[in-house]
């Protein structure tokens, strides 16, 4: 089934103790709607200021992803600047510039308006909500956020969660919302503001869904070596919707396995800077990737 991705599209400039690479490909729209290509056809609605390379929207187009909702407006795309320690998992923001996302509120039509599945990657709640409120009938709503969020607009965030059938955030996001220091409490905690279904992310360590049908816990695929974790998050839940949306049935009948093959994809985000391993590997080595984490798990 159709699917539309709405978030960020941004320019990040990503520091490591090794490495510098500016003004690279990021956002959350964008790491999740490529890695929801390999599953499904992806709708990218999402805005991007006059400087934007043209070898990044001929990135998106070797994806197959529709690009009729991308706007280009005036003014610098967002940018993000970051610096990671050695432990990645301890990174700090060292500059961030909104440019035209700061005040872009969309005006969704048709077709965009009539996908059945839709993924509010992580940006504003009023953007979020703002996006949704124009959907026609979806089946099915995944929203994902982050702490900062939480810190400036909470009550925007719990207005949205109203509507929407499944959130995902990651571990200390979740104790933050609920004020449950037990990862497996708050997860269920969060029900209460809407969402029927909640996954926390714990990068490495994997990810817990909370459903009707109970716990679900799934790994991490292990890795080597990480390059740059930057849109790992951002790469597994759109990995996740885009396997929702190429698989008729019931949502619990498939979300484990989206699950699954969202932390997959994932990986690949790892391994390179911003989208430059994700964008060569194929549905081929994230089968055989699913297939290695099946192995590793069975007991």
């Amino acid at each position: 089934m159709s699917l539309l991705i709405v978030g960020t599209t941004a320019l990040d400039s990503i520091k490591t103790p090794n490495s510098e690479n500016p003004r690279l490909l990021g956002g959350s729209a964008s790491h999740a709607a490529v890695a929801a290509s390999f599953f499904s056809q992806v709708s990218l609605l999402g805005v991007v200021g006059d400087d934007f390379p043209e070898e990044y929207i001929e990135l998106y187009k070797k994806h197959q992803i529709d690009l009729s909702g991308l706007e280009k407006a005036a003014g610098n795309t967002f940018h993000w600047e970051g610096e990671y320690e050695v432990n990645m998992n301890n990174r700090r923001t060292l500059e961030t510039d909104l440019g035209v996302i700061e005040d872009w509120m969309p005006n969704v039509t048709s077709p965009l308006n009539e996908k059945a599945y839709i993924l509010l990657a992580n940006c504003a709640p009023q953007l979020q909500h703002h996006v949704l409120k124009q959907m026609k009938q979806p089946k099915f709503v995944v929203a994902d956020t982050m702490d900062l969020w939480l810190n400036i607009a909470r009550h925007e965030l719990e207005q949205l969660l109203k509507d929407v059938d499944c959130l995902v955030l990651n571990d200390s996001e979740a104790r933050q919302f609920t004020e449950e220091d037990n990862v497996v409490i708050a997860a269920q905690s969060l029900h209460k503001y809407g969402p029927k279904y909640v996954i926390v992310k714990k990068g490495e360590h994997g990810a817990i869904l909370s459903g009707p049908s109970g716990l679900f816990i799934a790994p991490a695929f292990p890795l080597d070596s990480v390059i740059d974790p930057t849109g790992a998050g951002d790469s597994f839940v759109g990995g996740l919707v885009g396997y929702l949306a190429s698989h008729d049935g019931d949502i619990d009948d498939n979300l484990r396995q989206a699950i699954i093959h969202g932390t997959v994809t994932a990986s690949f985000c790892c391994e390179g800077f911003g989208l430059a391993s994700t964008t060569i590997t194929t549905r081929e080595c994230i089968n055989k990737r699913v297939e290695a984490l099946s192995q590793l798990v069975a007991f």
